[in-house]
């Protein structure tokens, strides 16, 4: 298959590679046009996935319309920061794309202007497409080193069509399921990254194995409770892109969540942390983001709340504990 693959990060350099080992034609395209043609030379994606190179059979492009033509399938491997422009740049080279039959999405959270996930960027933007989302515990140089990884492609787009990108994207030691709760597996992306960060808390604060435990056992009944609640199905915070990626990120010494709530909860200033960053903490968005649909829809979320409010009202980690600790005492599954 034909797959274009635009975002050269991380997570969408692995995934390149990952395609290219399969035998699809794969052609990368970075952002920046000074990106694309280091890629090109050093065949090394140095700045966000150094160590793992490629031969010529993996393409680097320049420019998303040629990158385009003749996909099939297009990667879209950005932050949700610069979704939408990457899905302008891709409207106006839709042309192009005649032969593409979906957008597939690894970014993650939840765009702060409009409140929108990836899938509704796309559709409003690219419309007339089917769109996908590809979320689970997935650590890219993992799936660059060819590690055994398993994750979920969502997609309303229906079995025929989601089965035939399943297979595409499945193989090696990459295993691929598929879903049609497009909904709940992109919450089930989003949220996992918030209550991550409360894992990095604990961690700051040295609170032990057993709060760390407690914390994200609640956090994933809260999670799925927010998730039922704005649209997703129960199951699927209990699979791949829900339980599965919160463990992996609340435990992974390479994650930017986890590691970003443990510095705050060792004393260290939101703000200095976020500054001059070359890789984006999702969950810090993401926790503003679902705060304001919290307040929206009316769930109960104490630990995102308290979260949120460390994060963006100063309080201190500590003092947030304190209020968790000392809420009305309830049945466990309430």
């Amino acid at each position: 298959m034909n797959i274009a693959v635009l975002g050269a990060g991380a997570w969408g350099t692995g995934m390149a590679l990952h395609l290219s080992r399969l035998g699809h034609r794969v052609t990368l395209c970075p952002r920046r046009m000074e990106h694309a043609l280091e890629l090109a030379s050093a065949r090394e994606n140095r700045d966000y996935l150094p160590g793992f190179t490629w031969g010529p059979d993996m393409q680097i492009g320049c420019e998303f319309k040629p990158a385009v033509m003749e996909a099939e399938m297009i990667v879209l491997a950005c932050p949700i920061r610069g979704l939408r422009e990457f899905c302008q740049e891709l409207a106006a080279a839709r042309e192009s794309a005649w032969q593409a039959k979906m957008v597939v999405t690894l970014c993650k959270g939840v765009e702060m202007r409009s409140l929108h996930a990836p899938s509704e960027i796309v559709s409003e933007l690219v419309p007339g497409i089917a769109v996908g989302a590809l979320s689970g515990p997935s650590n890219a140089a993992e799936v660059a080193a060819g590690s055994p990884t398993a994750v979920v492609l969502a997609s309303e787009a229906g079995e025929e069509l989601t089965a035939r990108m399943q297979e595409a994207l499945n193989g090696g030691s990459l295993r691929v399921y598929r879903s049609a709760d497009l909904r709940g597996v992109e919450l089930g992306g989003a949220l996992k990254n918030i209550y991550a960060i409360g894992a990095g808390l604990c961690d700051g604060l040295r609170l032990g194995d057993n709060a760390k435990a407690a914390l994200l056992t609640r956090s994933l009944h809260e999670m799925a409770r927010l998730g039922i609640a704005l649209g997703g199905q129960a199951e699927t915070f209990y699979g791949l892109s829900g339980v599965g990626d919160l463990m992996a990120t609340s435990f992974g010494a390479w994650s930017r969540n986890r590691g970003f709530g443990e510095a705050v909860g060792k004393g260290q200033r939101v703000a200095d942390l976020l500054d001059h960053r070359k890789t984006v903490v999702e969950g810090y968005d993401a926790t503003d983001g679902y705060f304001r649909i919290v307040k929206k829809c009316g769930a109960r979320t104490p630990i995102l709340d308290q979260i949120h409010a460390i994060l963006y009202q100063g309080v201190e980690p500590r003092q947030a504990l304190g209020v968790l600790l000392s809420r009305s005492l309830k049945p466990e599954h309430s």
